[in-house]
Order: C-alpha cells, then structure tokens, then sequence
C-alpha cells in the first residue's frame, strides 16, 4: 500500500498506533505538551478546591455546633421542640427535618410532570418560533429573586389555597397527609406549591436539553415504522432521555429543601409535627434559621448551626443519591 509516495507496511503501522497511544496517554498524564499540562493541573486542582471547600463548610459547621450540642437537654435528632434560648436549652430537628423532607418531596412530584412535559412541548409539538420563546420565558422564571416568590405566595397564592385545600380534604381526607379537621392557607401544601413554581426552570431545561440530544436516527426510525408523535416520544426520547429527568428532577428537589425566605414568609410556624400537611403551620430547616437567627443567643446561633451541618448532610446525601441512579440508568441506555 502506497500513502504520500511511500508505502506503509505493518511494521510502520504498528509504530504509527504506539506512537498514538503514547501520545494519548501522555496527555491523560499530564506529560504531553505544555498546554495539556497546564489544563490537566487547573482540572485537577479546581477538583480539590471543591473538595477542600466542602471540608472547610463541614468543619466550621460542627465546631459551631458542639457548644450548643453539649448543652442541649433533649435529644437532638428526635425531639419536637425548638428552645434553645431557654435555660435548660432544649432543642431538636424531628420537626424541622419532617417539613423540609415533605415539603420538598411534593414539590418535586408535583414540578416534575409539569417541567417534562413543558420540556416536550418546546422540544416536539411547538412551532419553532414558539419554542424558542417559550423556553426563554420558563428558563427566566430562575432568575426571579425568592423573596418576589415569597411576596406573591404570602399576598396572592396562599389567599386562594384554602378553597383548594379544603376541596382536596373532602376528596383526599381519607388519606391522612390530606386529612385534618381545619385545613387553611399557610400550610405545608402551600409551601410546597410555592417551592414546585421556583423548581420548575430547573427540572423543564434540564429536560429540554436532554430531549434535544436524542439521535435523530432513534425519532426518524420511530416516525418510519408509523408510529405517532407519542409513540415516537414513549420509544425513542423517555428512555434516552429518563437519566436526565432524574438528575434534574434531584437537582429541583435539592434546590427546595435550602429554599429559605419564600418558604418562611408563605408558612406559619406552630410547634411539633403535623402529618396533616393542608392544616396551617410547619416548619423547616433554612426557614427555622431565617426566622430565628436574629433573635438567638449564643446557644440559639449554636443550634440553628447545627441544623445547618444536617441539612448539608441531608442535601449532600440527595446529590450523592441521584448520581447513584443516573449512573445506574445510563448503564440500560
């Protein structure tokens, strides 16, 4: 075989590949040229300075919290009730850790079918015109400030939530988390509608941008064997696309459980845990800190630190979770 007026055997072959693979791991290792070797280094050294910065968190969240840990009275991860101001200090996250959990789990039930099928209307049926400013105006819903969230659900949605919470408890009520004897307006239901509006952006783009990575060849293969636009979705994109609306979906729902003023200023605190999630009153993690940090002692600041670190913790095990199941999804893709 002649290539370039000179003919190539397999011996020069064989050299041309080792040198490729040299050449390729060399680059992976950083030795390759000088280039390489600085983007490798910057890489890898913003990948520690992640880590560094997520120890530097965890430690100065437990050196505040030990203080006031070791003065508590109550047990800390099961008690109700949240004094620590008082003397004894009594203090602990049942409840907190209850309305921050549930409140952001159904509003992740409740934003993600909504964010995916905004993800495949924009993606599929819109006209292209259409799409293009459909998906401006949802992806701009992010950059509104919480505390506008906060402002309308506190001064319009929670005005009208209590028709809609008392329809779902005459419906629902055999249900207990729907059941009560006085639903109202500034309950964890309407937290959770407020948290599923800010999530919404996050779950419908990261979608979207998924749908739009599907291969052509999978939608036309689809369309050519007569199926419908929907069989075509149900086919060809729900499945390629299934890790991603899992990852955004944990993404949204990590976003709502540190949300903090919107959910302080639209829920009424009232103290211990109530199943019953249409009736006024609850609590959270971020809006237990929010409403209480101006006020607090030394030992009060101590307490709200620490259930700060748990809802890192919280938080860190929810991404950590997610990347398990998108890991594990694109293993059957």
């Amino acid at each position: 075989m002649i290539e370039g007026g000179r003919p190539v055997t397999s011996e020069t072959g064989a050299r041309t590949a080792a040198a490729a693979r040299r050449h390729a791991g060399g680059v992976r290792m950083g030795t390759g040229r000088a280039g390489d070797r600085i983007f490798v280094s910057a890489a890898r050294g913003s990948g520690i300075a992640v880590l560094l910065i997520m120890a530097a968190i965890a430690a100065f969240l437990v050196w505040k919290a030990i203080p006031a840990l070791q003065d508590n009275k109550a047990n800390f991860l099961t008690a109700e009730e949240w004094n620590p101001n008082a003397t004894p200090p009594r203090f602990g996250i049942a409840q907190l850790a209850f309305g921050t959990v549930v409140s952001s789990l159904l509003a992740m039930l409740i934003a993600t079918p909504v964010g995916v099928g905004i993800a495949l209307f924009i993606s599929f049926y819109s006209p292209r015109r259409l799409a293009s400013g459909l998906g401006y105006v949802v992806d701009l819903l992010a950059a509104v400030p919480s505390i506008v969230y906060g402002l309308w659900g506190l001064a319009f949605l929670s005005q009208h939530m209590e028709g809609i919470s008392r329809f779902l408890n005459s419906v629902l009520g055999w249900i207990p988390l729907f059941g009560g004897d006085s639903p109202g307006k500034n309950s964890i239901f309407t937290a959770s509608v407020v948290l599923a509006i800010m999530i919404l952006p996050i779950i419908s783009s990261i979608s979207r941008e998924v749908f739009l990575q599907v291969p052509r060849a999978n939608v036309e293969a689809a369309l050519a064997i007569g199926a419908t636009r929907w069989e075509m979705i149900r086919m060809a994109v729900l499945p390629y696309g299934r890790s991603g609306m899992i990852g955004g979906a944990m993404l949204g729902l990590g976003r709502a459980m540190g949300e903090t003023i919107a959910v302080a200023m639209v829920l009424t605190f009232v103290p211990g845990i109530n199943v019953h999630l249409l009736e006024n009153g609850g609590a959270t993690f971020a809006s237990n800190i929010a409403n209480s940090f101006a006020e607090a002692s030394v030992t009060g600041r101590g307490a709200l630190i620490a259930s700060g670190l748990v809802l890192f913790v919280i938080t860190l095990l929810v991404n950590m979770a997610a990347r398990a199941v998108v890991a594990r999804r694109k293993e059957f893709v």
